[in-house]
């Protein structure tokens, strides 16, 4: 069964769904589209659920980076140093606009440790891995021309190198989108209640719809659990799973006018020399990261003991700005499902991927938004083992190339094919910019109308990152989408204000920058 990508957004009731599928995929962020891309690719008949939003779990908290993973050199993780740099490469040839280079500046200052010698030798491990050489020494002045506003006292100069950045959720999007115009089935908003056992082999899911509350079963002659940090979690994951160790990272955006920020400016914390960073990233500047054990029964935000933490670390850098948590626009945290080896330091712990299996089901975890392709193709190969016709496909493209449009490139890597049907179907008038933001008012209309859109907070927290960039989660913005939502979701006023109050809330709990003290 394969949907019309014209017709993304309906809602596709479980009792319309075949009896029987080759594979079922449950998790919705980037491991789960992966696989599912991957999947589609086989011939074989392929669904995935997730149970709340696309990349609404791990795949929206991330630090938005394609990265090689500089600081695993140092931990001796040479092979996933090694597959991160060659996975950049691949999605910067292969996805223009959505994956895009990003510089980084690298401060150094006298008697700091590691110095120059040492960082600089990693950086050319680091290029030679990736097969090109971009690292490169600025004595002070010139680092101070790239970034006037970082620390002056004691200044060395700066080492500068080169790794990426994207939108994870455009990503994911994109990957599961272009899987639908493949054949694949994809459902937000249905949980994977159970698996369905016989024999000692799982053999299908038992499927709730968030939206109507119809539960079925659905046959599955194999399934993938792809729900990261709660991977162990599902019934009939616990026979050979490792334990899992939920890390929360929370970052500060901050308008680019109190970080005025040019470059990637990567330090070490002065606390307890842990890397962290700030980067231009869509018109703001984005600051993280931290690394706690997260307690999932709380809610997954930033928390006074992080926010002060960053602050104390932007301070050190950039002691002329004087950042405060009042100066943040929001706030976003994300949970990395880390394989927990029992180290006292969570960043200590290895960002590897573990797999594991048990009849007709088969176990990912852990694992980096970059290398998301590698880690599908292992659990597909896994799943060959008791499937054959599952095993991964020749290598090609993982994203369908974008025709020439008139979009800018940014616009046309996140819509991927959609890119030339954006242009001709979308309004004129609404071609013009929200406010400060590099987001278009057409961009609401599409994602409303073709995007999977069930919630308001789909729409502004996920499909656009406005919740994010603009002041108050966009509460002023507000009036003006509330047409275009209704026009194309059919929200009638009640609903339009159920969904609004809804929205509000969310944004208070999870992304307001004043950090709750607990």
């Amino acid at each position: 069964m394969a949907i019309d990508r014209k017709e993304n957004n309906q809602r596709y009731a479980l009792a319309d769904l075949p009896a029987k599928f080759d594979l079922i995929i449950i998790g919705g962020g980037i491991t789960g589209a992966g696989i599912l891309r991957e999947a589609t690719r086989t011939g074989a008949r392929v669904l995935l659920v997730e149970q709340g939003d696309f990349a609404s779990g791990t795949s929206s908290g991330s630090s938005k980076l394609v990265h090689g993973g500089l600081r695993y050199l140092k931990t001796g993780k040479w092979r996933l140093t090694l597959e991160s740099v060659h996975e950049r490469r691949r999605l910067l040839a292969e996805a223009p606009g959505l994956v895009e280079p990003q510089t980084f500046v690298m401060p150094i200052y006298r008697d700091s440790r590691p110095g120059r010698f040492v960082m600089g030798l990693g950086l050319r491990l680091y290029d030679r891995m990736a097969g090109t050489r971009t690292s490169r020494w600025l004595p002070a002045s010139p680092a101070l021309e790239l970034e006037p506003h970082i620390g002056r006292d004691g200044l060395l100069g700066a080492l500068s190198y080169e790794d990426a950045r994207t939108d994870d959720v455009r990503m994911v999007l994109r990957l599961i989108l272009e899987s639908m115009d493949d054949g694949g089935v994809a459902l937000n908003y249905v949980k994977a209640e159970r698996l369905l056992v016989a024999g000692g082999t799982v053999h299908g899911v038992v499927l709730q719809d968030a939206v109507s509350g119809q539960t079925r079963e659905i046959e599955s002659r194999m399934v993938i659990n792809a729900t990261g940090a709660w991977a162990a979690r599902l019934p009939g994951a616990e026979v050979g799973a490792p334990p899992l160790r939920p890390l929360r990272g929370s970052h500060f955006v901050f308008p680019l006018g109190r970080l005025p920020i040019r470059h990637a400016v990567s330090w070490l914390h002065p606390r307890d020399r842990r890397p962290i960073f700030a980067y231009p990233w869509e018109g703001i500047a984005l600051c993280g990261t931290t690394d706690l054990d997260h307690d999932p029964a709380t809610p997954l935000r930033m928390s006074r003991q992080e926010s002060d933490y960053l602050l104390e670390g932007l301070g050190w850098q950039f002691p002329g700005l004087k950042l405060t948590q009042a100066d943040a626009i929001s706030t976003f945290a994300g949970v990395r499902p880390v394989v927990s080896s029992g180290k006292a330091n969570p960043s200590a712990e290895s960002r590897e991927s573990a797999l594991w299996s048990n009849p007709g089901v088969v176990h990912l975890a852990g694992g980096k938004l970059t290398t998301f392709r590698v880690q599908a193709r292992q659990a597909l190969a896994e799943a060959a083992r008791q499937v054959a016709q599952l095993t991964p496909a020749d290598e090609q493209p993982v994203f369908a190339s974008v025709p020439r449009s008139k979009l800018p490139a940014r616009l046309s890597g996140r819509l991927g094919t959609a890119a030339a049907r954006f242009v001709d179907d979308m309004p004129v008038p609404e071609m013009s910019a929200i406010g400060q933001t590099p987001y278009l008012w057409s961009e609401l209309r599409w994602a409303a109308r073709h995007e999977r859109v069930v919630h308001l907070d789909d729409l502004l927290l996920r499909r656009t990152r406005l919740g994010l960039v603009a002041p108050e989660g966009g509460r002023a913005l507000l009036p003006q989408i509330r047409p275009i939502c209704q026009a194309e979701l059919g929200w009638d006023d009640a609903r339009w204000d159920s969904e609004q109050q809804r929205y509000l809330g969310l944004w208070q709990q999870l992304h307001s920058p004043i950090c709750p003290a607990a």
